[in-house]
């Protein structure tokens, strides 16, 4: 009858004995039981034959000339091979002590002299479970070293599209600092991953205004950042015609609409036309350059920041309900009448929502004393600065949001 083999392999048994008499015996029952049959007379032969070529079972006889059979399983296993050979000591030892040594040198099993051949065939058959086991198992690390390697490779290409989608979402700010008339005018924009749901910016607004935003689109990742590369068109500053806060008074000549009509358009926009989960805060704004005068609207954003001249600080602002939630809501607007000298910052709640370890926020009185701390610094540096100070308040962990600004700065007049 053939050896009941699970994973179809014909095992190939060493067996190593210094008698030839024992070696036909058992050589003659493995055979017949369909294994595939080495011999060695001694542990020297045995060893020689397993480095060319190792044998799933060994079947070696205890009391041999020169090496024992428990010296022979212990160069064994010092031998280098990709997978295991189970051994199986003979021996007429039947003290504990002895046995113990057996086991330590690495052999897996004993039989006891003279050799039945149904225990020995269970014996076998106990050794090839262990090893069919072990196939199976190999097969199944190698199966996992194939996906965790296809991962590797997804995760290689996912990083690249990632590492894409941040460079268009950057380049949404194709300026981070301009000037126009008194008014210096500087953005930030840094995600909590590779691409966020922050978005600021500022377009020209017809003759002698500006308009200025600052958008935060409910979550985070990719579908938060494709709405925000939508939401940018719709507030374009080089195609004015698509501009949804701007109207065409004659030919290429635009000029600004209230803030909160054009808010209600983008809510209406994205209610009607958009098939998305997403909803966002914004402040959208339009300033009159000559006047100082500015004008927002406020959808769920976090209040600005007014630092006067003098040094006062205010954050008050109406709040309002944010875009796309409820259709025909009425958005709250404001006015804010800029002076030389003052600043004005529009901020995500990546800010006043950054963490401490035990859980304090920043708040609104630790972004005061930040804008406070950096008075005397301008555009890049501000930003550079103030990113620093709020990765200390964070102490040194990742932040959980995104971050934008837009710092709006009226020069002294001479």
């Amino acid at each position: 009858m053939k050896a009941a083999v699970s994973t179809g392999i014909v095992r190939r048994v060493l067996v190593v004995d210094d008698s030839r008499l024992e070696r036909k015996i058992l050589s003659s029952l493995l055979t017949k039981w369909g294994y595939d049959v080495q011999q060695a007379d001694c542990a020297e032969a045995a060893l020689d034959l397993c480095a060319q070529s190792m044998p799933d079972i060994i079947l070696s006889d205890w009391m041999m000339p020169g090496k024992s059979g428990v010296d022979f399983c212990r160069d064994l296993r010092a031998l280098k091979s990709s997978s295991y050979t189970y051994f199986i000591l003979q021996t007429a030892k039947s003290d504990k002590s002895e046995i113990a040594q057996g086991l330590d040198a690495g052999a897996d099993d004993f039989l006891t002299k003279p050799i039945n051949s149904s225990e020995l065939r269970a014996r076998i058959s106990a050794g090839e479970r262990i090893l069919d086991m072990q196939f199976r198992l190999r097969e199944q690390n190698r199966a996992l070293e194939d996906a965790l390697r296809e991962v590797e490779r997804l995760n290689d290409a996912l990083d690249s599209d990632l590492r894409g989608a941040r460079d268009l979402q950057q380049s949404l700010l194709p300026e981070r600092h301009k000037t126009f008339g008194n008014f210096n005018v500087s953005l930030l924009l840094q995600s909590s991953g590779y691409v966020g749901g922050d978005l600021v910016g500022f377009f020209p607004a017809g003759p002698d205004h500006l308009g200025i935003y600052a958008i935060d689109v409910s979550g985070h990742g990719i579908s938060s950042a494709l709405m925000t590369a939508r939401l940018a068109g719709f507030l374009s500053p080089v195609a004015p015609d698509q501009n949804v806060a701007l109207r065409r008074v004659s030919g290429d000549v635009f000029a600004p609409i209230p803030p909160a009509q054009a808010i209600k358009t983008l809510n209406r926009m994205v209610l009607e036309e958009m098939s998305t989960e997403h909803y966002f805060t914004i402040l959208l704004g339009h300033l009159e350059l000559e006047t100082g005068l500015l004008r927002l609207g406020q959808a769920g954003h976090p209040h600005p920041l007014l630092r006067r001249a003098n040094g006062d600080i205010i954050q008050q602002s109406p709040g309002g309900f944010p875009v796309g939630l409820i259709e025909d809501v009425e958005f709250s607007e404001f006015e804010v009448q800029l002076a030389p000298g003052d600043r004005f910052l529009l901020h995500s709640d990546g800010i006043t929502e950054c963490p401490r370890p035990d859980g304090e926020m920043l708040g609104e009185e630790g972004l005061e004393a930040f804008v406070r701390d950096l008075d005397d610094l301008d555009g890049a540096a501000f930003f550079e600065t103030f990113m620093w100070k709020l990765n200390e308040f964070a102490d040194g962990a990742a932040l959980p949001d995104d971050v934008s600004m837009v710092l709006l700065d009226y020069a002294t007049k001479p």
